[in-house]
């Protein structure tokens, strides 16, 4: 049987929740929220299910396995909190939230429910290259790792939305492949950081991303993996991956095939996670990306904030 997935959220990315769910064969939706009815019935029109504006009556009438938040970024808390109080599992989307507090409030009253967040940039077929080509050993000892992503402003109001509901993709894909970052320093301007991370391994990098850019430029997003043995190259996560051995003029590149258009959208990385996240709520697992990735990327977040503003390194 598939699993009764319900979506809170009628917003932009929401319809990208809505369109995995009802085109998963592993997956049946049930219903869609959202605070405005219309929305909700139109978001629901398009996909053949119900629109709600009331999320309890939503759970109450659909029974479902799973919700899926996907809110406006600076308002995940006090839903998801009472989403929590159901002990129905969840998926929600990125940000976990912007305050580190609210986030670790979220994660203690979760207990073990099954509480998982959209990282999605991790299933893109780069970054899977990435991980396995790390685990194999082909780089040797890590020395440093670079990430870089630039692009206009969302509609959050908030002084630190491009490091917090943006950059997260990046510091979270920065510690899946090269482990815990321990310390960092920073520099802010507006809507872009700059931050110059150590990892516990002993590898150093740095963070770059800015809303004061543009994603019509090319190399909108650059991923670099340098260690003693080769080096490896993420190019606007999924157009391209690239593998250098030291000393070898030649490379290994893998782009999507011309028929492959699965892999090389963006948005069908959500789609890929939903195959391995729907896999383990079937088999009682924990979630492949577990909030708790959400609140360490705050964590992190916090410490570039405290960092810029006293001009010291800060330990994470």
């Amino acid at each position: 049987m598939p699993e009764r997935v319900a979506v809170v959220g009628a917003g932009g990315w929401g319809r990208q929740h809505a369109r995995a769910f009802a085109q998963h064969p592993e997956a049946e939706l049930v219903g869609i929220w959202s605070r405005d009815l219309g929305k909700a019935q139109a978001r629901a029109a398009e996909w053949h299910t119900t629109g709600y504006d009331d999320v309890d009556r939503m759970i109450d009438e659909t029974g479902p396995d799973l919700v899926s938040v996907c809110l406006p970024n600076t308002e995940h808390f006090a839903l998801t909190r009472h989403l929590l109080t159901r002990e129905i599992p969840l998926l929600v989307e990125k940000p976990l939230v912007f305050d580190l507090g609210e986030g670790r409030t979220l994660l203690d009253e979760a207990g073990d429910t099954f509480f998982a967040i959209n990282f999605n940039h991790r299933y893109a077929v780069p970054a899977q290259r990435a991980y396995d080509d790390l685990q194999a050993g082909r780089l040797g000892e890590l020395e440093f790792l670079t990430w870089r992503f630039a692009g206009e402003g969302s509609s959050a109001h908030h002084p630190y939305a491009n490091l917090v509901e943006t950059q997260c993709h990046g510091i979270d894909l920065l510690e899946h492949l090269g482990g815990p970052i321990e310390a960092v320093s920073a520099e802010m301007k507006g809507g872009t950081v700059a931050a110059a991370l150590r990892f516990a391994s002993g590898a150093v990098g740095s963070l770059v991303g800015s809303y004061d850019s543009s994603y019509a430029y090319p190399g909108t997003q650059h991923l670099e993996v340098n260690g003693r043995a080769g080096r490896l190259l993420i190019e606007d996560t999924v157009k391209r991956y690239t593998f250098s051995q030291a000393g070898d003029p030649t490379r290994e590149v893998w782009e999507a095939g011309y028929f492959d258009d699965r892999n090389r959208s963006f948005e069908q990385t959500f789609d890929r996670h939903l195959d391995v996240l729907l896999a383990a709520l079937r088999q009682g697992e924990r979630p492949p990306v577990p909030a708790t990735a959400g609140l360490r990327a705050l964590e992190i977040c916090a410490a570039i904030i405290e960092a810029s503003g006293s001009g010291r390194r800060t330990r994470v």
